[in-house]
């Protein structure tokens, strides 16, 4: 079979560079192991993403979907009467009990900001897509600390394998939220 026009091909370099630092972390990132992964010529993983910033920022962009995208999606959130931080708790713990190794994979990509300052701007953009849903309830400063607090929390519970405490996390957030937002 001829891949010689392979208009999927980038987006199966990006999907297979998630799978390999699912599985080896961003220390097993190559342009090597992702042609490897994508089962393309490794000439196809330089065509695409001349540096590994380069395919890292798109992997992250992708990954960035995972909870931004939930908190999106809830509904709940965009109704007056919704309790924010149980619904932020919720959602929380809801992402949390799912694919455990997309969430890994999601701080992963995130915390290698730290190291790689081509992906800072890509890690600010996870951060305004989590904000930016909850400060249209309430005030941006408060949206940006709740966040800022569920990554603490997602963070406690990933790197000590402890159990999510949705009622701990509700309560946290609570206090947080001006009274007559919450």
């Amino acid at each position: 079979m001829s891949r010689r026009y392979d208009p999927e091909r980038r987006q199966r370099i990006i999907d297979a560079a998630l799978r390999v630092v699912g599985r080896a972390g961003i220390a097993g990132l190559s342009h090597r192991t992702v042609a490897a992964e994508a089962d393309v010529p490794l000439g196809s993983t330089t065509y695409h993403f001349a540096s590994l910033d380069e395919l890292l920022i798109a992997a992250l962009r992708q990954a960035n979907e995972g909870f931004a995208d939930v908190v999106r999606k809830s509904g709940a959130l965009a109704d007056p009467a919704c309790d924010i931080a149980a619904e932020l708790a919720r959602i929380t713990g809801e992402w949390l009990a799912g694919d455990r190794t997309g969430v890994e994979l999601e701080y992963e990509l995130y915390l290698a900001a730290l190291r790689r300052p081509a992906l800072r701007p890509v890690a600010a953009e996870w951060c305004g897509a989590v904000v930016e849903p909850l400060a249209e309830r309430i005030d941006p400063v408060t949206a940006r600390a709740l966040a800022a607090l569920l990554d603490g929390i997602c963070l406690q519970v990933l790197l000590t394998d402890a159990v999510y405490d949705e009622e701990y996390a509700r309560q946290a957030l609570a206090r947080l939220i001006p009274p007559a937002v919450g």
